[in-house]
């Protein structure tokens, strides 16, 4: 916004000056031209009548050499003075052989000798006069005896008139100038209320507190611009925070009776008839899932009241340390996990984002994956391309959990991280919030989920984070290609 105040009051700025400045100087010129033309003509009419006198007195030979150099000294040109058979009888220089024999053949001078009296200029481009002279007949215009020529320098109005075309050009350039500085300065003043504005909307959908902007400065649109802005952020706050409190304590409230229950249910096994323990074993299964379900809640609650910075995690090392965790509850099940791990630097996630995402992928696969599958855990860099043009790019390292079991259509893969969504058929156990808080916690640290169809038969989920490592550091023995992945053994059951 201040660079196009500033454009606009520049723009109308120098129209005005180039609508004032160019006319004006063009008439300084012209004044300045018909100025010395007439002075010119006035000279030599006064010497053509002096030299008419001196003619007719009989005094020409006397008394016109003294007056042509008196006034060539007092205008500082030239002048020249022939009869009527064009023959000079004054000149205040000398003049060659040549010059003398074509003064008659000068169209100034047979123009006088005629008896037209006539003015020759010439002009530069920007109305300086660069020549000129004046030829006036002596005697009668009809019947003249003589012809006067008059050169003037005009080196000194030329000069004059460049002097003026400068002086309007630097005055120009000042007042551009100033216009340019309070430009800026009013620019400033009148934009600081929608920067006001735009840093309370940055700060709002950062994350961070909601603070009033003043709707007291500006015009009256950008006032009432920040009445309408703080009435819909402060209504989004409170939403916000009614929605997030709610989720919080209902979560907490719901956490003892449930511990409550489960625990009741365990007491009344000794009591239940053996046909009616498939039901009880159900409602424990239920408990056990809506527990589940609170947790995550809890956990979803918390990232949208806690927007954290995202930070540098070594990804190999959390994989290891959950491949770890995690094996012995896969082993149970009969079901492999292995890892595939190789050199692909620390990326930037939230921190503990990654440790929630492996437990809720790995809690998935062991439920959708049949006893003597396997479910792999593998690291991939995405590098950018040799092309030095694309050096620049972000580099993404690519987490791939992928299992064996029935996997999804591409309808269910699209609704997969929707909130209690659970898929037709899905194992019993699940709650739906795990892989919607999956998402989130990815898009929290700047990457992105995505779900795909298995070689295998069952569901990749693809986890893409944003890697720290500079685009141009090698990777390897093969440069910026990827070191070739290890297969690391499954770990023995603690």
């Amino acid at each position: 916004m201040t660079r196009r105040l500033l454009l606009s009051y520049l723009s109308l700025a120098a129209l005005v000056l180039l609508c004032l400045e160019i006319p004006l100087g063009f008439v300084y010129s012209r004044g300045e031209r018909e100025r010395v033309v007439n002075a010119a003509k006035d000279e030599a009419e006064s010497v053509s009548a002096y030299a008419a006198l001196s003619l007719a007195a009989g005094r020409a030979e006397r008394d016109l050499p003294a007056r042509v150099v008196h006034c060539a000294r007092r205008i500082g040109g030239k002048v020249v003075i022939v009869d009527a058979s064009g023959t000079a009888l004054a000149t205040s220089h000398p003049l060659d052989v040549g010059m003398s024999g074509r003064l008659a053949a000068r169209p100034g001078i047979a123009a006088a000798l005629r008896g037209t009296s006539t003015v020759d200029v010439r002009t530069s481009t920007i109305g300086g006069v660069e020549y000129l002279s004046v030829a006036a007949p002596v005697g009668q215009e009809a019947r003249p005896v003589g012809a006067v020529w008059l050169t003037v320098p005009t080196r000194t109005v030329h000069e004059r008139v460049h002097h003026v075309w400068l002086l309007l050009a630097l005055g120009g350039a000042a007042v551009l100038t100033a216009v340019a500085v309070l430009g800026f300065a009013f620019a400033r003043w009148a934009g600081r209320p929608i920067r006001e504005l735009e840093q309370a909307t940055h700060d709002l959908a950062d994350g961070g507190r909601f603070a009033p902007v003043t709707i007291t400065k500006g015009p009256p649109e950008v006032r009432s611009l920040a009445a309408a802005f703080n009435h819909t952020a402060a209504r989004l706050a409170h939403l916000l925070a009614s929605q997030r409190a709610f989720a919080g304590e209902a979560s907490h409230q719901l956490k003892t009776p449930l511990a409550a229950l489960r625990l009741r249910l365990e007491n009344l096994e000794p009591d239940v008839a053996a046909r009616a323990r498939g039901s009880l074993t159900a409602a424990v299964t239920e408990t056990d899932r809506l527990a589940r379900m609170v947790e995550h809640l809890l956990a979803m609650a918390r990232l949208e009241e806690h927007a954290a910075i995202p930070a540098t995690v070594d990804l190999g090392a959390v994989c290891a340390e959950r491949h770890r965790t995690w094996q012995p509850l896969f082993a149970r099940e009969d079901v492999s996990l292995v890892l595939f791990a190789g050199s692909v630097g620390p990326v930037l996630a939230v921190p503990g984002a990654v440790e929630q995402i492996m437990d809720n992928l790995l809690s998935n696969a062991l439920r959708a994956s049949p006893a003597g599958s396997t479910v792999t855990i593998e690291l991939r860099v995405q590098a950018p391309s040799r092309r030095a043009l694309r050096d620049s790019r972000p580099r993404w390292v690519d987490l791939h959990v992928t299992d064996e079991g029935p996997g999804m259509t591409e309808e269910q893969r699209a609704r997969a991280f929707d909130r209690f969504w659970r898929a037709p058929g899905a194992p019993k156990g699940g709650t739906g919030l795990g892989l919607a808080l999956v998402q989130r916690l990815a898009h929290a640290s700047g990457g992105e989920a995505t779900l795909h169809a298995a070689a295998t038969g069952g569901l990749d989920v693809v986890i893409r984070l944003p890697s720290t490592r500079p685009p141009g550091e090698a990777q390897g023995p093969g440069g910026d290609r990827p070191r070739r992945p290890r297969r690391e053994a499954p770990a023995l059951p603690a």
